[in-house]
């Protein structure tokens, strides 16, 4: 009996010893990313109705670093997407293509407001193309390349964060770039035959909202918007991008991702041969596997 006693107060000195500890602080960092692949294929042999075999990929990668302690707020987020489809009358096509890298950096000074400085980057991995339009050789003509453009800002202002899904930048302060280091691409952009770079200073609007929508349904936009000070303030540059994830199971998802973009110095080549200023939509759905870490 003395031994059972022993044993239960040795027991109930370590529950309360253990009980005493202080326990772990969360941790201040909050990581999430996914990475996800979609993909078709089409064989057709003498069918009737007639068509064109074809196979597509489309690799999507996304991930954010945030940072939240006392009055400190750091936010990251990286996003790379590539895209090729192969039909047996056109060969290989590039159609989806991005890099883009946001970090914004606060102090706070009020519950959900922040000063904060805001770098992002953007541009893509390979050559575009406009199908629609060729050069007197019977080539395509080239819109695009790997920084060509690219687009680099930096700013300073407020970040107001009421809530974990709701982010809003305002930067009355910014400088951004437009650079093109393919000489033949920069009337595109804006630029001179001999200008690799164009500056302008004006105010820019990041707002971004995340999160589970209903059930297995999660979303997450972003709206851009800057005007230029300098030189036409009224015309705003407009970068809308949206993704929405559908979990099927464990590994599958269907996904849609929308972006449009609205630049005044952007000119599209039109089929006349002439260069115009006009809204840019993409649009990406598909279902394949799709890993969160």
């Amino acid at each position: 009996m003395k031994k059972i006693l022993l044993s239960a107060a040795a027991l109930l000195a370590c529950v309360s010893l253990w009980a005493e500890e202080p326990q772990a602080e969360p941790s201040p960092w909050k990581m999430a990313g996914s990475a996800g692949i979609t993909g078709s294929q089409m064989t057709l042999t003498n069918w009737a109705a007639g068509g064109d075999p074809s196979v597509a990929a489309d690799f999507q990668f996304n991930y954010s670093i945030d940072y939240q302690k006392d009055n400190s707020l750091w936010q990251n987020r990286l996003e790379l997407a590539y895209g090729l489809n192969r039909t047996e009358s056109n060969g290989t096509r590039k159609t989806n293509d991005k890099i883009y890298f946001s970090s914004s950096y606060g102090q706070k000074v009020h519950d959900g407001l922040y000063v904060s400085a805001l770098v992002k980057f953007n541009t893509q991995f390979a050559n575009g193309f406009d199908y629609a339009v060729k050069n007197d050789n019977g080539s395509y003509k080239q819109t695009s390349g790997f920084m060509a453009p690219a687009y680099f800002s930096g700013g300073l202002g407020v970040e107001w964060k009421p809530k974990g899904w709701l982010s809003v930048n305002a930067s009355p302060a910014t400088w951004k770039a437009t650079i093109v280091n393919n000489e033949g691409l920069r009337p595109f952009y804006g630029l001179e035959a001999d200008q690799m770079m164009r500056h302008e200073f004006g105010g820019n609007v990041k707002i971004e909202v995340q999160g589970k929508i209903v059930g297995d349904l999660s979303g997450y936009t972003r709206l851009n918007l800057f005007s230029n000070f300098l030189d036409n303030p009224q015309n705003v540059d407009v970068d809308w991008t949206m993704r929405l994830d559908l979990k099927i199971n464990k590994w599958l998802s269907a996904n849609v991702n929308l972006h449009a973009i609205y630049d005044d110095d952007i000119k599209i080549p039109q089929p006349d041969g002439t260069l115009g200023r006009r809204l840019q939509l993409q649009e990406v759905a598909g279902v394949g596997l799709l890993v969160k870490f």
